[in-house]
C-alpha cells in the first residue's frame, strides 16, 4: 500500500466489471463507491459487491477506501454494516457538514471495527457545502483517524447556486483555496476535486497544476486514464523528499529505543507519517 494521497479514483460499487478491472489500477486510493455513481435501487447490490471485493483484498495493490452516502441521506449506517470489514482502509464520508456527524459516524464505525475484531480504518471527509467550508478546520481536526480531506467542487457549486464554468470557477474560488489551508493547521492532507473532461488531458493537466500550487498533495479521479498527468504533476518536491528523509530517520531512531510516536520539527508523527514518508521516497 502506498499511504500517499495524490490520486483518489472513484469505482462504481454496482459495476463488478469496474470492480475487477479495479484491481490492477495504479492509484494511491481506490475508492468503491456507493454514492453519487450508484441509483438508489442498486444501493443494496452495490454493498454487497463492495462486501464480497473486500474478501479478495489481496488482489488489489492500492489502498480500498469506500465512499458512504452523506450523512443526511439516512443510509450510512447500513453501508457501514455491509462494507467495514478486514481489507477496508478506509471511508470517505460525502458532504460533511460539522465535526458532529462525523463524531457519530467515527462511534457507528468504531463498534463495527470491534465486531469485525480490526482496526484503524481511516476517514476521510469530503467538503462539499457552504457549510462545510466553512467548518473545515473543525471537521479535518475532529479525529485522529483522519489523514486527508477531499474538495468536492460540483456540490459545493449546487448548494451556493453557481454553474460550473470549465477551469477554475469563481464561484468555487473562495472554498478551493480555504481548504488545503484549514487542512494543513489541522496537519491533514487535502486532496482536490475531480476534472470532469475525461478527454481534455490538457485542461486536467493545467487544473491539477493550479491544485497542487495550492498546497493539495493530490487530486480525486475519475477515469484511470487520468492517473499518470496527475501522479505527475502531484511528484514529490524538495521539501517533501526532505520531510520524509527526516521523518524515516528520526522515527526508526526512536523505534531502536523502545519508542513509538516521536515529534519531528515540533510535530507528533507515529507509525501512519512514517509509512507515508517511506512510500514518497520509494517513488
Amino acid at each position: 500500500m502506498t499511504n500517499l494521497f495524490r490520486s483518489l479514483v472513484f469505482v462504481p460499487g454496482n459495476n463488478p466489471r469496474f470492480l475487477e478491472k479495479a484491481k490492477s489500477i495504479q492509484a494511491d486510493i481506490v475508492c468503491f463507491d456507493l454514492e453519487d455513481s450508484v441509483p438508489d435501487k442498486e444501493k443494496t447490490k452495490a454493498r454487497k459487491l463492495i462486501k464480497n471485493a473486500l474478501k479478495k483484498r489481496n488482489l488489489y495493490s492500492a489502498n480500498i477506501y469506500a465512499r458512504t452516502n452523506s450523512p443526511e441521506s439516512g443510509k450510512i449506517e447500513s453501508d457501514l454494516r455491509e462494507i467495514m470489514h478486514k481489507g477496508i482502509d478506509g471511508i470517505v464520508i460525502p458532504k460533511v457538514n460539522s465535526s458532529k456527524e462525523l463524531k457519530k459516524i467515527e462511534k457507528t464505525i468504531i463498534s463495527l471495527e470491534k465486531k469485525g475484531n480490526f482496526s484503524g480504518t481511516r476517514i476521510m471527509p469530503s467538503i462539499e457545502s457552504a457549510l462545510g467550508v466553512v467548518n473545515c478546520y473543525e471537521i479535518a481536526s475532529c479525529s485522529k483517524r483522519i489523514d486527508a480531506i477531499v474538495f468536492g467542487i460540483f456540490d459545493l457549486l449546487n448548494d451556493v447556486g453557481i454553474e460550473y464554468t470549465k477551469g477554475n470557477p469563481r464561484g468555487a474560488k473562495y472554498a478551493r483555496y480555504k481548504i488545503p489551508i484549514d487542512a494543513t493547521a489541522a496537519g491533514v492532507y487535502a486532496i482536490d476535486g475531480i476534472w470532469q473532461d475525461i478527454r481534455d488531458k490538457s485542461g486536467l493537466k493545467k487544473d491539477s497544476a493550479v491544485g497542487r500550487s495550492l498546497g493539495y498533495v493530490g487530486k480525486s479521479i475519475i477515469h484511470p486514464d487520468q492517473i499518470e498527468s496527475v501522479h505527475k504533476i502531484y511528484h514529490p518536491n524538495k521539501t517533501e523528499i526532505r520531510w520524509a528523509k527526516l521523518v524515516v530517520k528520526t522515527y526508526s531512531n526512536s523505534t531502536k529505543k523502545g519508542k513509538g510516536a516521536t515529534v519531528v520539527d515540533g510535530k507528533m508523527i507515529d507509525e501512519v507519517h512514517y509509512k507515508r514518508a517511506k512510500a514518497l521516497l520509494e517513488i
